[in-house]
């Protein structure tokens, strides 16, 4: 009977110890989740409606000159900080100049195809630097990926404007909302990035063309040319006094820029 007690005494004990133990680790995680969860996130989280933290965000951007040199930018951000590591840059494929819609969608597909292949971790959260039709161009991407699951928001540069998928209107965050303030700051950054990028691929075509050693043609006087006739075909039909009228590069240089573009084709 002693022996039948004993083992009913340590079974109750070890139930207890186990519930004791479980109820400790869950106060404990619980304030271990607090606080990794930063007033940001947690705003960002409420001012989204979202069911999840966004702890994992990636944002992107496009960059160009009038359609050329197209390159897209993407940051990645984990609880409010960047992780540098994981930023990527995309060369734009398309043969479309000057279509923000196109270069985003292309570069959704590229990043979040290469996820699923991996079946690699998505983000919680995707912010595009742009508005509604940058936002609606890399939804239809996610729901053709099968992941439309993913939240995606845009934010509108000239009024700091939050756009989400379905509503017209941008959504009403208060303007000192931290999650606001993180928005902006991680579209400031995917911005820098992928300007900077944009900056190394003009200068890397710029020391690699033909026109380069023309003595008074420097960098930017190159691309106000092409910023102005878009294509060498362009430069070949024009004339010297009419690129100088439309450039303002001295008569001089056009006439060697000419003179080179014909001896090349």
């Amino acid at each position: 009977f002693a022996q039948k007690q004993d083992k009913e005494e340590q079974k109750m004990q070890s139930m207890c110890n186990r519930n004791c133990r479980m109820k400790i680790e869950k106060k404990v995680m619980d304030r271990i989740s607090r606080k990794k969860i930063s007033k940001p996130i947690e705003c960002l989280k409420n001012d989204l409606n979202m069911d999840v933290f966004p702890h994992h965000i990636e944002a992107f951007d496009i960059s160009h000159i009038s359609g050329e040199y197209q390159v897209g930018g993407m940051v990645s951000y984990i609880d409010g900080t960047p992780v540098k590591s994981k930023y990527r840059r995309y060369k734009i494929r398309h043969g479309f100049k000057n279509d923000d819609c196109k270069s985003i969608s292309e570069v959704i597909l590229r990043r979040y195809s290469r996820l699923k292949d991996n079946k690699a971790e998505y983000p919680d959260l995707i912010l595009i630097d742009g508005g509604k039709g940058q936002l609606s161009a890399a939804k239809r991407i996610l729901d053709r990926l099968g992941i439309g699951f993913i939240k995606v928001i845009s934010l509108a540069k000239k009024l700091e404007e939050v756009y989400i998928v379905g509503f017209k209107d941008p959504i009403n965050i208060k303007k000192t909302s931290p999650s606001l303030f993180l928005l902006r700051k991680i579209r400031d950054e995917v911005h820098r990035f992928s300007i900077d990028y944009h900056r190394k691929l003009r200068k890397s075509q710029f020391s690699n063309s033909s026109l380069t050693d023309i003595k008074g043609l420097g960098e930017k006087r190159y691309q106000n040319l092409f910023k102005e006739y878009k294509s060498i075909d362009k430069i070949l039909m024009s004339s010297p006094e009419k690129i100088n009228l439309k450039t303002k590069i001295p008569i001089k240089i056009c006439n060697e820029i000419l003179l080179r573009l014909k001896l090349l084709n």
